[in-house]
């Protein structure tokens, strides 16, 4: 992954900065963050929070969009339209959050190009250092040209 790529997404993103989300890998339709183990990311259970556990895929979403779309990102308005996670199991230590696209990032790019915007989905599935799912989340993402504003 680019350097450059990487400190965008690690720093784009004030909120998952501050849950303290870490970049490990991007690429093209794909992405995989780490959630760390910190005490603060802690419900009263002392495992992980939903709240972090979301963050960490909506960030792994974002990440293999960013993936599919870099060359397009200075002319393109990306918003998370909807999402939705099921909890699986209690989160324990770092969690892995591992994002795909569901549809061919070429036809994806495509439709932006012939459309002038293109919706799909990003599938999150969330894994402890075990390899156990915790979680899977899906994220709804609309993205739309710029208008030339010169």
């Amino acid at each position: 992954m680019d350097d450059t790529l990487r400190d965008l997404l690690q720093h784009g993103v004030p909120f998952a900065g501050f849950v303290g989300v870490e970049i490990s890998d991007v690429a093209d339709g794909t992405s995989v963050v780490v959630l760390p183990e910190r005490a603060e990311l802690h419900n009263h259970l002392g495992t992980q929070h939903a709240g972090a556990l979301f963050t960490a895929a909506e960030a792994a979403s974002g990440a293999a969009m960013v993936g599919a779309f870099a060359t397009e990102l200075a002319r393109i308005r990306p918003v998370a339209a909807e999402a939705s996670i099921r909890y699986l199991r209690l989160a324990r230590g770092a969690i892995t959050a591992t994002a795909r696209l569901d549809d061919a990032p070429d036809a994806l790019r495509a439709s932006l190009a012939n459309d002038g915007k293109v919706r799909f989905d990003a599938s999150v599935s969330l894994t402890d250092a075990d390899g156990r799912e915790v979680a899977h989340a899906t994220v709804a993402w609309h993205l739309s040209t710029l208008e030339d504003r010169t």
